[in-house]
């Protein structure tokens, strides 16, 4: 194994970011490529990072008042054609199963790309007073769609997420729905994976399919592409008044009620890839990481390893006892330096190093993840390990959001001339987030997506409606928008 890791480089990110997050994910052992064209094989270290984003989510969006709940992966074809929009939007990426038990179906069934048809369709069923509002239902889950370029994470035919549906009495609590969860999605990408966010309405041309209007929360990548992280929308009465859901309200009068639609995706362990990994491997925040420390005991001569073994062994039982999610590399055959790398590559936020002159003196050092060098190292007692690693990886959490925070600041920029935002997005790299005045004339927009590549990423929210003119046409234009391009 270790002739194995070692004979594999990776490509510096400055040199080829696309090769250099192709050969991390590989190296560092979160996914493999499967048999099959544009699907993925999440290993161990991979799917454990999925668990614990996807356990912390759960729990903040249960306190939204939803619940699980599971619909079928196949879904009937003539569902998908209930709704114009959703179905003009979803048709080139479908997959669709014509046979079951070596017999043509009487009508083929749709893999699901997003489950709107088949929840309004029980929606239908469950709905029929007042009373019966709101309706929260979220489920994790599968969905395919049939991808020509794919990337682990990023893009790929089949990828796990959740997806949150809902329905309401009022158009007013379904919006404010939409936006709580919009707000849900920010806290906890922020926060738990320690990435920073632009967030705001999507543009009519980047809507949701059947969706009235689209919120949505983007990362700015370090090579200067966006990536959309979360969307949450308000659907209106568009699925309702398609699959025929209606209720008794107070008044007894039939009204269709207002629903909403949100998810994130697997595509959020691409971002923590990009916006924190570095040349020499993974650097995972702490909250998601799967190893939050690591100990790795050292010594030369075979009458010292017990001393140190028992030392790192009792270590790892006061910071299992502290909560904190550890590991003790006792393999053998193997240098330090290359359990060093080893452990860098899989971006463990903190690394605990103990040898025969550190029991002699009651101290371990500690090398942080998030600080290359001598920088990021410091010694403690042994005694106070676990609170110090505690202290430390909270530390390494803010740490590294600032870190990110900071150069997508730097690749943020604000343009009042249509000349040099196209020579920004034609120049090397991505191009970054430009911040611009734009009058909400799809024209223009297409204008900008066709000569420079770049999309409306989020159309800020709460704006205080200062007037300026559009970059494009020079019209006047109230609100700014983030364009870039994305992933």
């Amino acid at each position: 194994m270790a002739e194995k890791i070692d004979e594999k480089k990776v490509t510096p990110r400055s040199q080829d970011f696309a090769a250099w997050y192709n050969d991390l994910i590989i190296r560092a052992e979160l996914a493999d490529y499967s048999p099959v064209r544009g699907c993925i094989v999440f290993r161990p270290d991979g799917f454990a990072i999925w668990e614990h984003l996807r356990d912390e989510l759960d729990r903040r969006i249960k306190k939204t008042g939803a619940r699980n709940a599971y619909f079928p992966l196949f879904i009937p074809q003539s569902f998908l054609q209930k709704e114009a929009q959703h179905v003009e939007g979803f048709a080139p990426e479908v997959a669709v199963v014509t046979h079951g038990g070596g017999k043509e179906l009487e009508e083929p069934l749709i893999v699901r790309p997003t489950s709107e048809t088949i929840i309004n369709h029980m929606f239908a069923q469950w709905i029929h007073s007042h009373r019966d509002l709101p309706l929260m239902v979220n489920q994790w889950c599968n969905v395919v769609r049939w991808e020509l370029r794919t990337r682990p994470f990023l893009r790929t035919s089949e990828f796990l997420w959740q997806e949150g549906h809902t329905a309401h009495a009022t158009r007013e609590e379904a919006e404010r729905e939409t936006l709580t969860m919009l707000e849900v999605y920010r806290g906890f990408v922020e926060d738990y994976l320690a990435i920073p966010l632009v967030y705001g309405r999507k543009s009519a041309a980047e809507r949701f399919p059947g969706a009235e209007e689209t919120y949505t929360i983007e990362g700015l990548m370090p090579d200067g592409r966006a990536l959309q992280c979360g969307t949450s929308h308000y659907l209106g009465q568009n699925f309702a008044k398609a699959f025929e859901i209606r209720f008794l309200d107070e008044t007894n009068q039939l009204q269709h009620p207002h629903q909403t639609s949100w998810g994130v995706s697997t595509r959020l362990l691409g971002a923590i890839v990009m916006a924190h990994g570095d040349d020499q491997g993974l650097r995972l925040p702490p909250a998601v990481a799967s190893t939050q420390v690591v100990i790795v005991p050292i010594w030369r001569k075979a009458e010292e390893g017990e001393n140190v073994l028992v030392a790192a062994r009792s270590i790892r039982h006061s910071l299992e006892q502290a909560g904190v999610r550890v590991r003790l590399d006792e393999r053998e055959g193997l240098t330090p330096g290359f359990k060093f790398n080893d452990w860098e590559m899989r971006g463990v936020p903190l690394r605990i190093e103990i040898g025969p002159r550190d029991v002699a003196a009651g101290e371990v050092v500690m090398a942080r993840r998030d600080i290359a060098g001598p920088p990021g190292k410091s010694k403690a007692p042994i005694a106070q390990a676990a609170e110090r690693s505690t202290a430390v990886l909270a530390e390494i959490q803010k740490n590294l959001y600032q870190q990110a925070k900071a150069v997508a600041d730097q690749n943020t920029r604000r343009f009042d001339d249509y000349g040099k935002l196209s020579a920004q997005m034609q120049g090397e790299g991505g191009g970054g987030l430009a911040d611009i005045h734009w009058c909400g004339n799809p024209e223009c927009e297409t204008k900008i997506r066709e000569e420079t590549r770049a999309t409306c990423r989020a159309i800020p929210l709460n704006q205080d409606g200062a007037p300026g003119k559009c970059i494009v046409c020079g019209e006047s234009a109230k609100e700014r928008a983030f364009f870039a391009k994305a992933y």
